[in-house]
């Protein structure tokens, strides 16, 4: 097995937890080994740091899986972690739909697992996850005996490490159009082409916590996706709900999971630009009792991150001045780049420009089956907010 060693100056991020290892951080080197093959790494004086696998064509040059030094990397360590994440999820309560492996969370890097049920969705975003997919597959068919599995990597991150975009059955084909359950509701899940792995779990704790403020409201909800929110805002009692989104097909599927539980007469969905419009109702005068935003990652490089944060800033400034006096906004970001402090911040600014006071509800997270890790920064992405705008 190749060797690896950390430069001197810039290897204590590494030796702290985190598991990437970016090409700059490593100095020498002894034996040979192919892009995706398992490697050893130690620190610049030789002591043992873990073992991952290793893509010279990757910016990260080394994902870690173990720092345990006698640890195997075989078919066996992919069972005993999924099956380990699995009694993770059953411990705290996850046991019908859940993120199952959660990548670096779960000591996984750039893997994926959902559990939709009795159906798995896996994404292997790196070259050296990607070779041990089957060893994976195994695992998840030993200890579920799923009813289908299917492979979402039609996401161009994977080019990053010199894999092609693909999606597909690892199982006997089966219909890829779905009905789970979330918080007493059911929902259509397209496995196939919906967004990232079909279906948003990680905002399946949050969409709980509208409960109390949508009660006898008039509720509009921006960037709606397939209505998840809208639907418990119409099933905790709100008067009346209006979901937006650009995307025709997810507004279709809204309309269809409003039907299949019997709130068609209180959910309405359209098909608009969510910042034109909202825009122009603000100048209309149009006011809602709560207005909800979910809007989708606004930027994925740091090049981009004050243009990230100029469109969270627009679109809560066009919120809040929908929002009625005493009622409530609730906004989410899961761009990763845009940190809590940063997000907070951005909703200052926009309560001070709409010329509003705030009332802090709740200010939340992921669901606990997308578990952080506190020295792997990036495993906390989602902010999610409830205020009172005054």
């Amino acid at each position: 097995m190749a060797k690896f060693f950390l430069r001197k100056k810039i290897g204590d991020r590494v030796i702290n937890g985190h598991p990437w290892i970016f090409s700059n951080e490593l100095g020498d080197s002894e034996g040979d080994c192919e892009p995706g093959d398992i490697v050893e790494v130690y620190s610049y004086n030789g002591s043992f740091v873990g073992k991952g696998y290793i893509n010279p064509a990757s910016q990260i040059r080394i994902r870690l899986l173990t720092r345990e030094k006698q640890v195997e990397i075989n078919e066996q360590f992919f069972f005993d972690r999924i099956k380990q994440a699995w009694e993770y999820r059953k411990q705290i309560g996850y046991v019908e739909n859940c993120r199952l492996i959660f990548g670096e969370a779960d000591e996984m890097p750039a893997l994926i697992i959902d559990k939709f049920n009795d159906y798995f969705v896996l994404q292997t975003l790196a070259l050296g996850m990607d070779k041990w997919k089957q060893a994976i597959v195994a695992a998840i068919n030993k200890i579920f005996s799923p009813r289908g599995i299917y492979e979402r990597n039609d996401v161009p991150v994977r080019e990053l490490e010199g894999l092609s975009q693909q999606k597909g059955f690892l199982s006997a084909p089966f219909d890829t159009n779905i009905i789970i359950n979330e918080n007493g509701l059911k929902f259509h899940v397209d496995i196939e082409n919906g967004q990232k792995t079909g279906y948003f779990l990680d905002q399946q704790d949050n969409r709980r916590t509208i409960q109390h403020i949508v009660k006898d409201a008039d509720v509009l909800e921006a960037f709606c996706y397939t209505g998840t929110f809208s639907l418990h805002a119409a099933h905790y009692g709100a008067k009346s709900v209006l979901g937006l989104d650009i995307s025709e097909n997810a507004v279709q599927t809204a309309r269809r999971n409003a039907t299949l539980n019997g709130h068609e007469d209180k959910c309405k969905f359209e098909a608009v630009n969510a910042f034109d419009i909202l825009k122009q109702w603000g100048k209309e005068g149009k006011k809602y009792d709560v207005v909800m935003l979910d809007p989708p990652a606004f930027t994925k490089s740091r090049e981009n991150i004050q243009k990230a944060i100029t469109g969270y800033k627009e679109i809560n400034l066009r919120g809040m001045k929908l929002t009625r006096p005493g009622g409530f906004l609730v906004t989410a970001s899961c761009t990763n780049l845009v940190n809590p402090e940063m997000f907070l911040k951005t909703i200052e600014m926009a309560a001070k420009d709409a010329k509003r006071k705030l009332r802090q509800i709740t200010w939340q997270t992921q669901a606990s089956d997308h578990p952080i890790l506190w020295h792997v920064p990036n495993t906390q992405y989602l902010k999610f907010l409830i205020v009172q705008v005054l």
